[in-house]
């Protein structure tokens, strides 16, 4: 008897990038592929954008909004509704604009006469100067005519994404899509909920998109891939939708939220949706799913699955523990079958670095799997995606680059490591060097000190544009007890080395660590102030310290200070866990001082300002000196 034939369709579920495909199911097809399996792929994140901001998709939200008495909409959906005609016509060509295939147009849209103007343009009313000149002048000069008009689009797309949100489903973001109900939720049932509900006008959307690439592709095998909470909601009605018509399609859910989220999953309901659910890197998982589902593993022999038994109706966890497939062993990515023209390149933040996340359509790629360092304090360290630490030769990753540049055309690549290893990055430099291989790249880094002047001339000479690192907390007390293995002082040396070798930095800070006090927060306020100052740094942003049950602050609390507030009993997601920190710091508070300031320094607003006056409370003068990083810069050479 001959072993069925398989056919494997990864999606991208709702909401993940617009700019540029998540790269997961890139990865899985590219694999599969190298191993003789037929696979292929969907973006349907990019598809139900696509769908809904279209003249049809326009007009589908006007009848929902129709009932809503007048008194009872928001400002967003009142703009809308009163210039819906404007929004019909305009949606169609902005689209293709934002898509690169109409340039021309960003004339009319930068003439301020053809888009019509929401709420959301009212944030340009900041930049107005005090002869009420251009609003935008000062970000896009005289020229600079597409970045404008891309940013006016992009404003223009947000308004509709705000009436989306207030007439249609409360809970739709462009990224953040019902997040809610998916993040650290120990029981299913608030997503269980929303599942039973009736389809809204984006659930019945997608439905239908679904039910196409289901019959466009008709695979015996689906596999979701969801890399954050706000993708898990979509995956279910996608999964849904599948079971719903054709119940004999297996259905595997995996990804990052999976492999952070799920791993104490007891939840039955669950596989009314899914068929399995892997955890960790999914070569191994679904090589080995793949030979049980032609009858040549049992399901004992399944590695990192749960699956619900079919006698107890109870979930089980099935770890055959097999070795990985090695890094250097998993094939290059693919993008075939994912619409590369048709992904929307928009322009939120007008900062050059903060930028890149979503504008322009990256090829992301991978230089070594894990961390090399994987001792800081705040990470999930115990996980595999950080704890497996393995790389590729120089020469097969340049392998893999020609071969994508001569898949898609295009030479941009996002490295999306933890943080890419220095060694690794010299050899790669050097090959694409040799090789004289033209690309433009970015990617995150550790700011250690390996990361010399020469090196950062190297990374820049090879098509190193940007980079990002974290700064975290800028204190070299809690630097110590986060084991970041950095200075603040050594963190200003390596961002000046790239900064000089004309490459963009990007700082991750964070705030609300244990033990933090107000002072702690600002004086590292006044660190980041300098190191914009200097220009060292070009971009931030702050994130609230959140503890996590995989990391060792939340395996180890006692000795960060803080006790850990009990969890509930988990059936479904776990990752942050609250915790009682003895110094009683209003963090919310500071952090919106902290998030005002870095806007404003992002934009070069406020750098010789006092640091105390971006906060609403009484906070103490700072206690480093106003030259600390000038003097720290000046003693290297």
């Amino acid at each position: 008897m001959s072993t069925p034939a398989l056919r494997v369709l990864s999606i991208i579920p709702p909401m993940t990038q617009l700019n540029t495909p998540y790269p997961s199911t890139a990865y899985l097809t590219g694999f599969l592929r190298s191993r003789n399996v037929e696979a292929v792929q969907e973006d349907l994140a990019l598809k139900l954008v696509l769908e809904l901001f279209s003249p049809a998709g326009l007009q589908a939200v006007r009848e929902r909004i129709e009932p809503i008495p007048p008194r009872k909409r928001s400002p967003a959906v009142s703009s809308f509704y009163e210039q819906f005609d404007r929004y019909v016509a305009t949606i169609k060509p902005t689209i293709a604009f934002l898509q690169g295939r109409d340039s021309t147009l960003g004339h009319r849209i930068c003439g301020r006469n053809f888009l019509p103007e929401g709420p959301r343009f009212e944030s340009l009313d900041v930049y107005i100067d005090d002869e009420g000149g251009d609003p935008l002048a000062w970000a896009f000069g005289a020229l600079g005519l597409q970045d404008r008009a891309r940013h006016l689009a992009t404003l223009y797309l947000n308004d509709i994404s705000d009436v989306l949100r207030d007439a249609v489903d409360p809970r739709f973001e462009f990224v953040r899509y019902a997040e809610s109900l998916a993040q650290s939720q120990p029981t299913f049932d608030p997503l269980a909920k929303a599942l039973a509900a009736p389809l809204n006008l984006v659930d019945d959307t997608l439905r239908t998109l679904t039910l196409q690439a289901i019959e466009r592709h008709k695979p015996t095998l689906v596999l979701l891939s969801v890399p954050f909470p706000g993708a898990v909601y979509a995956a279910f009605r996608i999964a849904q939708a599948i079971k719903a018509h054709d119940p004999s399609i297996t259905i595997g859910l995996g990804g990052g939220f999976v492999n952070t989220e799920l791993r104490e999953l007891a939840e039955p309901r669950v596989f009314d949706f899914f068929d399995y659910v892997t955890l960790d890197a999914g070569e191994r998982p679904l090589l080995a799913l793949l030979e049980h589902l032609q009858g040549q593993r049992s399901q004992q022999r399944l590695v990192r699955t749960f699956v619900r038994d079919a006698q107890s109706g109870k979930v089980r966890y099935i770890n055959m523990m097999e070795a990985d497939v090695p890094f250097a062993e998993v094939g290059t990515p693919t993008w075939d079958g994912l619409p590369l023209d048709r992904y929307l390149s928009l322009l939120d933040m007008l900062n050059p670095m903060h930028r890149l996340w979503s504008d322009g359509r990256w090829n992301k790629l991978t230089i070594a799997h894990g961390c090399y360092w994987k001792k800081c304090s705040f990470c999930d360290v115990s996980l595999d995606y950080i704890s497996r630490y393995e790389n590729a030769s120089a020469v097969e990753l340049v392998d893999r680059i020609e071969r994508i540049i001569a898949e898609t055309g295009q030479t941009g690549f996002h490295f999306v490591d933890e943080a890419a290893p220095p060694k690794a990055l010299k050899a790669l430099a050097q090959e694409l060097l040799r090789r004289k291989i033209s690309i433009s790249w970015w990617g995150n880094i550790r700011f250690e000190k390996s990361f010399t002047p020469d090196l950062c001339q190297l990374l820049a000479e090879s098509g190193c544009i940007a980079i990002s690192g974290g700064l975290e907390v800028a204190s070299d007390r809690l630097l110590n007890l986060m084991k970041k293995g950095v200075s603040v002082e050594q963190v200003a040396r390596v961002t000046r080395g790239f900064a000089e070798a004309g490459v963009l930095v990007h700082a991750y800070l964070m705030y609300g660590f244990p033990t933090q006090t107000v002072q702690d927060t600002v004086d590292a306020l006044e660190y980041v102030r300098q190191l914009f100052e200097e220009g060292c740094i070009q971009s931030g942003f702050f994130h609230r310290f959140a503890c996590t049950v995989h990391s060792p602050v939340g395996k180890n609390p006692d000795e960060y200070g803080i006790t850990l507030e009990p969890l509930p009993p988990i059936t479904f997601a776990t990752n942050d866990v609250g915790f009682i920190d003895p110094t009683g710091v209003d963090h919310d508070l500071l952090g919106q001082g902290l998030n005002k300031a870095l806007y404003n320094f992002m934009h070069g607003i406020g750098l010789d300002q006092d640091v105390r006056s971006w906060f609403n409370t009484r906070v103490p003068r700072t206690q480093v000196s106003r030259n600390r990083i000038a003097k720290a810069l000046s003693a290297q050479y």
